[in-house]
């Protein structure tokens, strides 16, 4: 899930990705997740059940995005373990095409192909750039609405910070790519470093640690859930999956 923004229909929304029981990616939006009850307030690596349009809001023609029925979501027992080496969630996405950053351009330019997973060769730097402040007009007045079915808006703070992921793939050559991180818990985790250190630099460090030195340690089996922003086609990362890398047997 990306970081929520504000919306002047929805209040706020959430870009959601997720793959079905057959192995197809799905790209839910919008969904205005925190205003949802708690009985459909998904988590990351949960089956859910949901009812899908055959195509994405309004003039969302990329090949995965689908309008989602939110009143129809149906949480499908507990997310799935990290145990066992994350078996049960490698299960599932070591069986997926897994792709070059120029692959999954060249496959959006041909098929309106828009999420995928990247396996970088590497991980060079995560970035940190400081951005405005202060959400752009028309957001904060959105985000000041009083509606008497969902009652008074809640809090949404904006990230001072953009924290970008510097990386190779094996078909970049020389080529560095520079790729904006938009995942919720990467937000999340910098505005409870703020909060527990009341200093933003030392924040900073602690999100570099984690997503840097932690997700993209040398035990990792590093790979970068990919997506484009609309309506632009720049790609992103909505989500990192760092298992453990599997020790390979030998043989005497």
């Amino acid at each position: 899930m990306t970081y929520p923004h504000p919306s002047e229909s929805h209040k706020e929304l959430v870009c959601s990705a997720g793959i079905t029981e057959g192995g197809e990616w799905v790209r839910l939006y919008p969904i205005d997740y925190r205003y949802r009850p708690k009985n459909q307030q998904f988590r990351k690596y949960q089956w859910i059940e949901i009812g899908l349009a055959e195509q994405g809001a309004r003039n969302d023609n990329r090949r995965e995005s689908r309008n989602p029925d939110l009143e129809s979501i149906r949480l499908l027992g507990e997310p799935l373990s990290t145990r066992d080496h994350w078996r049960a969630r490698r299960e599932i996405i070591d069986r997926l095409p897994h792709h070059t950053r120029i692959e999954l351009e060249a496959l959006y330019e041909s098929q309106k192909v828009s999420l995928g997973v990247v396996r970088p060769s590497e991980i060079l730097d995560l970035k940190v750039e400081a951005v405005d402040r202060e959400w752009k007009p028309q957001w904060k007045a959105a985000l000041n609405q009083f509606s008497l079915f969902s009652g008074p808006p809640k809090f949404l703070e904006k990230l001072p910070y953009k924290f970008s992921y510097v990386f190779r793939c094996a078909d970049s050559g020389e080529k560095v790519h520079t790729a904006m991180i938009e995942d919720w818990e990467l937000g999340v985790l910098y505005r409870k470093e703020v909060e527990r250190l009341g200093d933003e630099q030392a924040a900073i460090t602690n999100v570099r640690k984690k997503f840097f030195d932690e997700l993209c340690g040398p035990s990792k089996d590093t790979r970068f859930f990919m997506g484009t922003v609309f309506p632009y086609n720049t790609w992103v990362v909505l989500g990192v999956f760092w298992p453990p890398k599997e020790i390979q047997g030998s043989l005497i």
